[in-house]
Order: structure tokens, then C-alpha cells, then sequence
């Protein structure tokens, strides 16, 4: 316990080094991760990142105190602030002689061309994109005809989440990169959860990136711009232009409005979190789990499952007192319907938080959830629905001058713990585009003690101050207009794509 607090706090006074022209607090401190490493054989630590504060300051010092390389893969990254200053703290790394490889998947990619292109003309940065038949490079015409022509293609994404240092630190979990997914949107956020994950298991998420990199689906992102015709688009820079980006990014990084006092105020209380964070390292067995490039063999089918949905199938199914979930989204295929009855006619206690009508950002997975509501809660199971003003909220912000409104809340969180022993945390939605079209990723943490830590906080976001019984019908609290909007996204056949 002594080596895994002073690890923590080696992490977290390092995160100082993130603002623009800070040193590090420490000379070495990847020697001190390589020490930890060294005295845990073949295991794996991780902490959870249960506020976007805390998984901000651990990307910050990750990605400012890599010395070989940096492997990123996200579903989403925007040109909001999260995502200019983490593109920005990339750049800065790269031009200190990190290689840094980034996948970012196309379908909701918000980036300028000439961004994109600049920063992959960086010789230690290459950028690649994930089944590009949306956006990068694609004129509006083109995707209209990658819709008709491959409707399973243009629906498989990957929702892959990772972050990964030098091979033997990384992060994983449900945060995207934009502002609602760290608590910086003021209007809406995410209560969101990642865990940051050392030693052993960085190895198979190391290996896992490698088969992404490597498979035809990751197109170098000048490829999608090169050539002629009309089904890409035209799109150069040349070295000013490469140069004017480059000092764009730096100069926003290094604007005081872009840091706000309570970003600043947040960092420097970082030793009020030391105690907290370093009961919360685990060390043990952990296996992190993944799809394949694709997600499966199908090509015109919607189905066909996957690797992690196996995995977690195989975690509910051998469950025998408890199951405790948090997924944004529930819609539960026939397969998962008949393993959670299954699961309740052997006497497993099963409770789920989902989002609420009230807080979700996704109207189409709720109305998914709301045909079948009805008869999950008869099945047994105890539905939660998240409130888009939980009590909890101004603690989940923990920041030192929050907004003179608190932003609305959707929960992002995708958790489970099994028998209070076994904590899942990654990207994997109970629905079946997680199932069948998506590529999913997290890590399974066999260790009773962080197990019931996370279940104890999977539990508070479950009172009732932070949420509602789907028992007592909680879409009374939302106008007549938003159930009205919802019943028509019932009537279409839409459950395969949700």
C-alpha cells in the first residue's frame, strides 16, 4: 500500500507539469512507474478515474512525461477545448521526439482538414481513420452512396477508447475527448468513468492497438485526401500552412482564458486527493478485453456478435448473488433478455442505472429502452433511471469555481460489478450496437476490494436523490413534447442499429 501512495502521488503532482511552461514536479518520474512495475510481476494496477477532474489531470501527465511513445484511439475527438488542448499537448510531445499514433473512428470526427493534415505531416505523428465512410475525405454525396450501397458498413464503428504511454501506462474507460465528457460543457455533461491501468494488461491493450493500426479499416488520414476524381475530396497544405496550424494550437494553449482559474485552483489542490486516490489503487489480475478490427464476420446481417460481448455474457452468466450495471443505454437483445432471466431464476439480485427520459442524450437508444421497459421490470430486474439534477452532482463536478448553473447530467458510465469480486469498466453499452456492430473495449479487474469500492459508488448514483425507480414511471417529469418526440422513435424498426 506504501508504493501504490507513493505511485499515486507521483502521478497527481506530476499533472502540474500539463499547463504550458510548468516543469515537471519530479526528475524521473517513469523510473518510479518502472519500480512499481518491477515489484508487481505479472499484475496490473489501476486506479478509478471516477471525475473528469481526475481523468484530465492523469491524461495531462501522461501525455507531458511520455518519453517513447503515445497510442491514442477514441471514438469521438472535437474542436472544442478538451479536444484543441489535447491535440495541442500531442503536438508538443512530438516535437520532443514522442511518436505519437492516433486512431480516431470517422463518424464523428469534428476536426478542420487542414488540421488533421498538418499534424499528421509531423514526422512523429501519424494519424489514421477508422472506416472513413462519413466523414474525412468524403464529400456529402459519397456517404449518401456508402449508406445505400453498405448499410452494415457505414454502421460499424470502432468505440474504442484508449490512451497508452510508452507501453506500460494507459487509460481506458467511457470519457471521449470533448469538453462533456471532463465537466467543462457548461449547459451538459457526462458522469463518466475511466480507469487508469499499469503494468501487465497495458501489454494486450499495446497488442490490440497494434491490430487496429495494422488492419485495412485504419486509412492514413493524407490517403483520404490524395488522388483525384469526385468521390474524395481535394484537399493540400503546404509547409506555411502546416506551420500556421502548429502556431495556432500553441498560442491557444498558452491563452490564460483558455485555462480557467478553476482548472488552475483545481491542479494545485491536487494533495487533497493523494489519500483518497492512493486506498483506491488495486493491484492483481486484470484482463482487458476487446473486438477484433470489424467487430465480426457478418457483412450484410446486423449480428454477429463479439469477443467483449462473450466476455461480459460469460461474467453475468457465472454471477451468483450480484450484478450491479451502469450503461447510458439499455436495450437488451433476445440473447441478453434470456441471460438476465436466467441469471434471476437462479437467484442473482440484478439492479440497473440507465438514463432517464429526463437526461439522455440519445433519443433513439431511449426509445429502444422504453418498448421493452415494461418487461425487463417484470423479468426482475431493478431499473434505476439517472436524473438530470442528481444530487450528487456538485461533488461529481468537484470544481473550485463551478458554474453559477449547474450543467445538466446524463450518465456515460459504463460499469459492472459481479458477487461485489469482479469490476468491469470500459466502453461497452447495453444495446445491441455494442453487441453486434460496435468494437468495444475495458478492463475486468479481479480484486474484491476495488470491486466493491466501484459498487459502492454505482450504488450512490443510485439513491434517491440521484435517481428515479422505473417502477414509478418517471417520464412524468419531462414535457408532453418529449414523450411525443419519443413515441415516434418507437414506431420505426430501429432495436439492430440501437
Amino acid at each position: 500500500m506504501e508504493g501504490a501512495r507513493h505511485f499515486v502521488a507521483a502521478i497527481l503532482l506530476a499533472a502540474l507539469a500539463w499547463l504550458p511552461g510548468q516543469a515537471p514536479a519530479e526528475a524521473s518520474p517513469m523510473a518510479f512507474i518502472d519500480g512499481q512495475i518491477a515489484v508487481h510481476p505479472n499484475e496490473t494496477g489501476v486506479v478509478v478515474l471516477d471525475t473528469g477532474e481526475a481523468a484530465l489531470r492523469a491524461r495531462a501527465w501522461l501525455a507531458d512525461h511520455a518519453q517513447r511513445t503515445i497510442e491514442v484511439q477514441y471514438f469521438i475527438w472535437s474542436s472544442d477545448n478538451i479536444g484543441i488542448l489535447a491535440s495541442e499537448a500531442l503536438l508538443r510531445a512530438a516535437e520532443r521526439g514522442v511518436k505519437v499514433r492516433v486512431i480516431v473512428d470517422d463518424l464523428l470526427i469534428d476536426a478542420p482538414d487542414k488540421s488533421l493534415l498538418a499534424l499528421a505531416h509531423h514526422p512523429n505523428v501519424d494519424i489514421r481513420i477508422y472506416n472513413p465512410k462519413h466523414q474525412v475525405g468524403t464529400p456529402f454525396y459519397t456517404r449518401a452512396l456508402n449508406v445505400v450501397a453498405d448499410f452494415r458498413g457505414v454502421n460499424q464503428r470502432m468505440h474504442d477508447k484508449t490512451f497508452i504511454v510508452d507501453g506500460k501506462v494507459a487509460i481506458t474507460g467511457g470519457r471521449n475527448m470533448a469538453d462533456e465528457y471532463f465537466d467543462y460543457d457548461r449547459l451538459y455533461t457526462f458522469r463518466d468513468r475511466d480507469a487508469l491501468v499499469v503494468g501487465d494488461a497495458v501489454h494486450a491493450m499495446q497488442a490490440n492497438f497494434d491490430a487496429f493500426w495494422a488492419s485495412p479499416l485504419a486509412v492514413p488520414v493524407e490517403a483520404r485526401f490524395d488522388g483525384w476524381g469526385l468521390m474524395k475530396k481535394n484537399v493540400k497544405v503546404d509547409d506555411a500552412d502546416v506551420q500556421q496550424v502548429y502556431r495556432g494550437l500553441h498560442a491557444y494553449a498558452n491563452q490564460p482564458e483558455n485555462f480557467a482559474p478553476e482548472v488552475r485552483a483545481a491542479i494545485d489542490a491536487t494533495p487533497a486527493a493523494f489519500e483518497r486516490l492512493a486506498r483506491e489503487m488495486a493491484w492483481g489480475r486484470v484482463e482487458f478485453i476487446h473486438d477484433l478490427p470489424g467487430k465480426n464476420g457478418k457483412r450484410w446481417s446486423l449480428g454477429g456478435g463479439g469477443t467483449s460481448s462473450a466476455a461480459l455474457a460469460q461474467l453475468v452468466a457465472n454471477a451468483r448473488e450480484s450484478i450491479v450495471i451502469q450503461s447510458p443505454y439499455l436495450v437488451m437483445s433476445d440473447k441478453a433478455k434470456a441471460l438476465f432471466k436466467a441469471a434471476v431464476a437462479r437467484g442473482v439480485k440484478v439492479r440497473i442505472l440507465t438514463n432517464s427520459l429526463a437526461s439522455t442524450d440519445n433519443m433513439q437508444a431511449f426509445s429502444g429502452y422504453r418498448s421493452q421497459r415494461k418487461q425487463l421490470l417484470k423479468m426482475g430486474l431493478d431499473i434505476r433511471e439517472y436524473k438530470p439534477d442528481p444530487g450528487n452532482r456538485a461533488e461529481l463536478l468537484s470544481r473550485a469555481n463551478p458554474p453559477a448553473e449547474p450543467p445538466l447530467f446524463a450518465l456515460h458510465a459504463k460499469s459492472m460489478v459481479v458477487d461485489g469480486k469482479i469490476a468491469y469498466i470500459g466502453t461497452f453499452n447495453f444495446d445491441p450496437r455494442s453487441e453486434n456492430l460496435n468494437t468495444e473495449v475495458g478492463v475486468v479487474v479481479y480484486h474484491e476490494g476495488l470491486a466493491q469500492r466501484l459498487q459502492a459508488i454505482m450504488e450512490a448514483d443510485m439513491a434517491p436523490e440521484n435517481s428515479w425507480s422505473a417502477a414509478d414511471k418517471p417520464d412524468q417529469y419531462v414535457p408532453l413534447t418529449r414523450r411525443g418526440y419519443v413515441r415516434l422513435w418507437q414506431l420505426l424498426p430501429l432495436k439492430p442499429l440501437l
